[in-house]
């Protein structure tokens, strides 16, 4: 769940460095009418989704190129959102394939979940004839949640890559897990996104007791499998603070997650990465936004 409960919602994509460009999904598992998902570099484009009339955008794809350009990073909400028809959330991620991804279907996908917390990076590499194991990582939700299924093959091969990737950009251990299955942090929003399960999907942990630069570096080390054919999806939360969560603002926003999510759209966009590294120095009510880091890493 989210302190922000909006009638409209934005993406953005940061402007590019050498090797990074992100997109910033801030999903709301609130029932809502409209938002917008801003994308940057230029040209600018603004996709509007409306309750109403659906999503509009214009094309963005080059012909004849096997290769994914951009990364996201999504606000995965509740579990909920797997089953809860109401949510403005769950409709765009189902639509996000047509809508807003734009692009060719990926040969696998590389997600990293806040809820997948480890001391070194490690990824998982689920056999590709079989499917990756369903993890109810909740509890007090309604059965059928427990019923669900992702049942997508493993990529153990892109794990493989990982672990090179990362090894030669100079961590100095990463580890392989043949036996774990996903997190909700990573099905809820791909059986929305990619409701076939017929991509090979691996997992990447984060390790919420070091810093954002050293996630933000392994975020440019992967940069790389976006020329592979690989999608990489950071699944976390723009503001994450359960404890704070005020069930009867009847759709406000709390000042202090508007002033937080506003310093990191304009650090974002400006490309003040450091900043973004080093946000619980730089962003206003950061502690407040984000009581513990691992649902801000996967940016």
């Amino acid at each position: 769940f989210h302190q922000k409960k909006r009638k409209s919602q934005r993406t953005l994509t940061t402007p590019s460095k050498p090797t990074t460009k992100y997109i910033l999904i801030y999903m709301l598992c609130f029932p809502s009418t409209s938002f917008s998902v801003i994308t940057k570099p230029s040209p600018l484009s603004v996709i509007r989704y409306s309750s109403k009339t659906g999503f509009k955008m214009t094309s963005n794809k080059e012909e004849g190129r096997t290769i994914i350009r951009k990364t996201y990073f999504i606000s995965h909400g509740s579990p909920l959102l797997s089953v809860d028809e109401s949510l403005a959330a769950r409709t765009f991620l189902m639509n996000w394939r047509d809508n807003a991804y734009n692009d060719y279907k990926p040969k696998a996908i590389l997600i990293i979940s806040a809820h997948w917390e480890t001391d070194f990076p490690t990824v998982t590499a689920s056999s590709v004839d079989g499917p990756c194991d369903t993890i109810y990582d909740f509890y007090g939700f309604p059965s059928s949640l427990y019923k669900l299924k992702y049942p997508a093959p493993g990529a153990p091969q892109l794990a493989k890559r990982v672990q090179e990737l990362l090894t030669s950009a100079g961590l100095k251990r990463v580890n392989i897990d043949k036996s774990r299955g996903l997190d909700h942090g990573a099905w809820v929003p791909l059986m929305l996104m990619f409701p076939e399960a017929d991509i090979p999907v691996c997992q990447l942990s984060v390790q919420s007791h070091l810093n954002g630069t050293h996630h933000f570096n392994i975020g440019r080390a992967l940069a790389p499998l976006k020329d592979e054919g690989v999608l990489i999806v950071g699944s976390g939360s723009a503001t994450h603070n359960l404890r704070a969560l005020d069930r009867n603002l009847d759709g406000a926003v709390v000042p202090w997650a508007e002033e937080f999510d506003t310093w990191l759209e304009h650090a974002l966009t400006s490309g003040r990465y450091e900043d973004v590294n080093e946000y619980e120095k730089k962003a206003p009510h950061a502690k407040k936004a984000h009581p513990w880091p691992e649902h801000f890493y996967p940016l």
